[in-house]
């Protein structure tokens, strides 16, 4: 935040056209909003960026709920630097991108009253972007000014120290600012908004938490720092009975480790951003920089810092630049906390549209009686369990179907992971909810030898390491079962195959047919791969976002059906053979 606009044009007489608009990723009700108040327009759009509230049904954007934000942030003064004692002014890409899409969009509850869209805000941006500014403006206003009462908000961090970075500074504005000061009383650990009875403290384990916490808002700092979700999910779950409550998260990138609680909420933001998730609740933006960007151009720098100029400084840019030229740690450093690129990012392995281009139209019955190939992935006990079947169409092109299970216990985790589209997915048939805290393997069984009396069952491949009683039992039960291991050796052929087809396949003409099962194309959206010194490739459930065993059981499916032998028949069961 500057006292000036930072990155922005000078406003215009005209109102922005939808096109200005569209490429600079801003929504209409926002782009009006900017030019009715004399707000420029930014010349920053973020990388990522997920719809905004209107996608709700029934909302209506507010300009007097923004109007009302900017006005409390004005009345706050800066604490440090040379803008020491000015008035907080948002930068007009934090308006454009963060405060009005966030703000300014409500609905009605079921109580009839006028509440926000969005309770969880993701912003992803380099550092000296003025994030430390921009959340103790959003703390100060859930603490003193957003018409709740005993207003609950905490300042989340990974430890004691890193949660005082977020605290102080607003404790700070709380005591410089005239228009505050005289309404709130500033503790060591906690701020006190005396007329409401709300307050803003900092939380960094578990047991701050633990004693009636009734959460309204939480600014949560450095999210790629967070070695465990339990806080940020702790503090997420406490906001149940609120309003409107809003849990606003600030970072920069993380290394690009896949297990983090980063890596779950970016990934999840980047789902919802490609149409592959949809939550309305959940906004997010993100800057950055593409990997093919040449890092040492002031291009990419503007590109991935929408306060280029101002803070980061064109000079302090050029300084960290000219350090990571020397040296390949400082590159990394560089490149992710300055231009937003996760440095051990996994590429994605298929992309959606190609994904969905094959979905065509798969009909069961009509498959009733054909042949197929089965790939049984059992994934533990206690998670997500997937058979596919291939029917290969004999011109090269397959249809898919697949059988999902999850034991009972698992389906809460798996619904907050899907936004709610799991238990959608059971109540459609796409997934079968097994009672217990374990997969009921009787259910998989039933359903196999079920499918064998509507199909002509090949082969289904499983794999040796997780076999279980299960296939002890299918075997018992004259299932043609065949081992394949989840080796390189083993699967990067029918990876390969697998990815092939699907780009090969166009609407007119798909390969993989799928049918657009929702919950497949979930995982597929998750899938990673790993690859050997020899360029071989298998799906790898370590590197990808989430669940993947449908997309593994449809490549152990493939492998069966594009390498499937018959089994070579003994003379003595050949009906002509006499013996005289």
């Amino acid at each position: 935040m500057a006292t000036q606009a930072t990155r922005s044009r000078a406003r215009a007489k005209r109102a922005p056209s939808r096109a200005t608009l569209d490429r600079l990723r801003i929504s209409p009700e926002v782009g009006w909003y900017l030019h009715s108040r004399g707000i420029p327009l930014p010349d920053c759009p973020p990388a990522i960026k997920t719809p905004e509230g209107s996608v709700r049904r029934g909302a209506k954007f507010d300009p007097a709920r923004v109007d009302r934000v900017l006005d409390v942030f004005s009345r706050l003064r800066h604490t440090q630097g040379k803008w020491a004692g000015q008035p907080l002014r948002p930068d007009p890409w934090q308006v454009a991108y963060v405060l009005a899409p966030v703000f300014g969009w409500v609905y009605r509850d079921a109580d009839g009253a006028w509440v926000r869209v969005a309770r969880r805000v993701y912003v992803d941006v380099p550092r000296k972007n003025g994030k430390t500014t921009l959340s103790g403006g959003f703390a100060t206003y859930l603490t003193c000014a957003d018409y709740e009462q005993g207003a609950q908000v905490y300042a989340v961090a990974s430890g004691r120290d890193q949660a005082r970075y977020c605290f102080d500074p607003v404790r700070q504005l709380a005591q410089k600012s005239p228009a505050l000061s005289p309404y709130v009383k500033a503790l060591q650990s906690r701020i006190i908004h005396q007329p409401t009875g709300s307050y803003f403290a900092v939380v960094s384990k578990m047991a701050d938490l633990l004693h009636g916490a009734n959460v309204s808002g939480a600014i949560i700092d450095e999210l790629h720092v967070h070695k465990t979700a339990d806080l940020v999910e702790a503090v997420e779950t406490g906001t149940g009975s609120r309003t409107q409550p809003l849990v606003f998260t600030i970072t920069t990138a993380d290394d690009g480790r896949t297990t983090t609680i980063y890596a779950r909420r970016r990934h999840y933001v980047e789902q919802i951003a490609r149409g592959a998730l949809r939550d309305p609740s959940m906004y997010g933006v993100v800057w950055a920089a593409d990997e093919a960007d040449d890092p040492f151009t002031e291009s990419t720098w503007r590109k991935a810092n929408p306060g280029y100029g101002i803070s980061p400084s064109k000079a302090y840019l050029e300084n960290a630049a000219k350090e990571a030229r020397n040296s390949p740690v400082d590159l990394a450093k560089f490149l992710r906390l300055h231009l937003g690129i996760r440095t051990r990012q996994q590429t994605r392995y298929l992309d959606l549209d190609v994904w969905d281009r094959n979905a065509s139209i798969v009909d069961e019955q009509r498959l009733g009686g054909a042949s197929c190939y089965g790939g049984l992935d059992l994934a533990s006990t206690s998670d997500l369990c997937a058979l596919c079947w291939c029917f290969p169409d004999g011109t090269g092109g397959h249809d898919l179907i697949w059988r999902l299970w999850c034991p009972e216990r698992a389906l809460e985790a798996l619904d907050r992971r899907t936004a709610g589209q799991a238990s959608e997915w059971a109540r459609r048939g796409l997934l079968t909810v097994t009672p217990g805290d374990v997969a009921d393997y009787d259910y998989i069984r039933a359903q196999i030898n079920a499918d064998r009396e509507a199909f002509l069952v090949r082969e289904i491949a499983y794999d040796p390491w997780n076999a279980s009683q299960l296939v002890t039992d299918l075997l018992g039960d004259g299932v043609p079962m065949a081992k394949m291991r989840q080796g390189f050796a083993t699967m990067s052929s029918p990876t390969k195959e697998f990815q092939r087809l699907a780009l090969e396949g166009t609407a007119e003409t798909p390969r993989l047919r799928h049918g657009g099962n929702p919950a497949l194309r979930w995982q597929v959206d998750n899938l990673a791969v790993e690859m050997d010194a020899a360029g071989n490739v298998k799906p790898s459930k370590r590197n990808s976002g989430d669940k993947i065993d449908g997309v593994v059981s449809a490549i152990m499916a493939l492998d069966r059906a594009v390498h499937y032998t018959p089994p070579r028949r003994s003379a003595y069961d050949d009906g002509d053979l006499e013996i005289v």
